[in-house]
């Protein structure tokens, strides 16, 4: 079924946006017309199994990267899916997620 595309006036709908916000906001105009063409974000597996293994392990972003031994905005680069982690990390972040444990025992190796 395909989604009626409406016709919205951006700049009306930003206007009324910031003013509630009390502020300008930069990037707001282009994000409504992403909505409005029906471009959203976009959540991949690989960003999934990222945010699964660092909340079974129990770590805020910068413990679970310092336990990884990854700097954190890496690791936040792979939460957001601005870059994917390479092959071996996922292997690493499946077994964390089966096997919660393991995430302690990198500590302790």
């Amino acid at each position: 079924m395909a989604m009626k595309k409406m016709n919205v006036d951006i700049e009306k709908v930003a206007a009324a946006i910031e003013s509630d916000a009390g502020e300008s906001l930069p990037d707001l105009r282009q994000a409504l017309l992403e909505a409005q063409a029906g471009l959203g974000r976009v959540t991949t597996p690989e960003q999934i199994l990222v945010r699964q293994a660092r909340e079974k392990s129990g770590l805020t972003q910068a413990a679970f990267a310092e336990r990884i031994q990854t700097p954190v905005a890496t690791l936040r680069d792979w939460e957001q899916g601005r870059f994917a982690p390479p092959g071996g990390v996922l292997c690493l972040l499946r077994l964390i997620v089966k096997h919660p444990e393991l995430s302690q025992e990198l500590a302790e190796a």
